[in-house]
């Protein structure tokens, strides 16, 4: 039905489609500056302007709305469009200082669904529940920085503002507490 539409009204369409979001009052200024093909909807209630950039260069299209609040989705096939337009309308409700969704990705994974993420990390962190409250705090802690630094013991004990010991003695007490854990339920969750 999609392809009859276009058929008849004589429309070539382009191989992908990149919505850009952006203020109302800078979507038709924005366009004047694109690809003449741009398709632009600047009468939306939330005074959001959306562009559909067709087989747009990212980076230069990037450069292109350098000086403008724009969030960029992804390209996507013509038909679906409205898959780059739901990108950049998540990226955009997670932060204002997002402009090319593509260098976000970790976090719009992350976000896609924050219950779920939530119940992942509960089940994770589950054996610390058995330990009060204060100790379980800084035990995530501890193994937080122990991933983001990799294990690097000095690294961690100084982002944590502790002796190099002390973490040691940690991973030890999490260590335990995961073996406790996986013994009691025959499993690592």
């Amino acid at each position: 039905m999609l392809l009859a539409s276009v058929q008849r009204a004589g429309w070539q369409p382009p191989v992908s489609l990149t919505a850009v979001l952006l203020p109302t009052a800078q979507a038709r200024p924005a366009y004047r500056a694109l690809d003449p093909g741009t398709l632009v909807l600047d009468d939306l209630p939330d005074a959001t302007g959306v562009l559909l950039v067709p087989d747009a260069d990212r980076s230069h299209l990037l450069r292109q709305l350098t000086d403008r609040a724009a969030v960029v989705g992804p390209a996507r096939p013509w038909t679906r469009a409205s898959a780059s337009y739901a990108r950049a309308v998540r990226a955009r409700s997670l932060s204002a200082d997002i402009r090319d969704t593509e260098e976000h990705l970790p976090e719009l994974v992350l976000s896609a669904d924050l219950d779920a993420f939530a119940d992942l990390r509960a089940r994770a962190l589950a054996p610390l529940r058995t330990l009060p409250g204060a100790t379980a705090r800084r035990l995530e802690e501890t193994l937080r920085a122990w991933l983001l630094h990799q294990g690097r013991r000095d690294e961690v004990a100084a982002a944590l503002f502790v002796h190099p010991q002390t973490v040691r003695y940690r991973m030890s007490q999490l260590r335990n507490c995961f073996r406790i854990s996986h013994r009691r339920t025959g499993s690592l969750n």
